[in-house]
């Protein structure tokens, strides 16, 4: 035991010789401290434990994939990413080949494959669908990770989908492009 922890638990001296019912408010300050520690050990357990953690699979020499995984951080989600391409990985996860495209994610029990915004990934957090996850199939122009200055600023229309175990999907969210 640490020393200064186990001096909280010794016995105060002082607090030995008065009645067994009668604590001396030294000893009541160790306990209180004690608790303290110990709450505050345990919300922070609970802080991480709750922390949002994507583990992200693509191919290393992709830069539109690097984009999308600043986009998560971004919006406060820790990335994880394993640079291993993510054909596996997406067909491991349950996404079928034809709604792939270049990077595949985990989060929270839930499959992301493509270029899905942080905002669909977190309402699908919140309302919890039974579903295999989201896709963002191809590469649309305009998506997060392949928007900017670097593609002209173009903003192609695109449907986030809601991809079932099945292999059947449903628009979760459109975005219409411009003009």
């Amino acid at each position: 035991m640490i020393p200064h922890i186990q001096s909280m638990w010794s016995p105060n001296p002082r607090s030995v010789a008065k009645s067994s019912n009668m604590k001396s408010s030294s000893t009541k300050h160790r306990h209180l401290s004690a608790v303290v520690v110990l709450l505050a050990m345990a919300v922070t357990g609970m802080a991480a434990a709750s922390e949002l953690v994507a583990d992200v699979w693509k191919d290393p020499n992709c830069g539109c994939c690097k984009v999308w995984v600043d986009h998560l951080k971004e919006a406060g989600i820790t990335v994880r990413v394993f640079n291993t391409g993510n054909t596996g990985a997406r067909a491991r996860l349950g996404i079928p080949a034809k709604l792939g495209s270049c990077h595949t994610a985990k989060i929270n029990g839930y499959v992301i494959e493509g270029h899905v915004p942080a905002a669909d990934i977190q309402r699908l957090l919140r309302e919890k669908p039974k579903a295999v996850g989201l896709a963002v199939p191809g590469m649309p122009l305009g998506s997060p990770g392949m928007d900017g200055p670097v593609y002209g600023n173009r903003v192609m229309a695109y449907d986030v989908l809601l991809v079932q175990a099945d292999g059947s999907t449903s628009v979760y969210q459109s975005y219409p492009g411009s003009q």
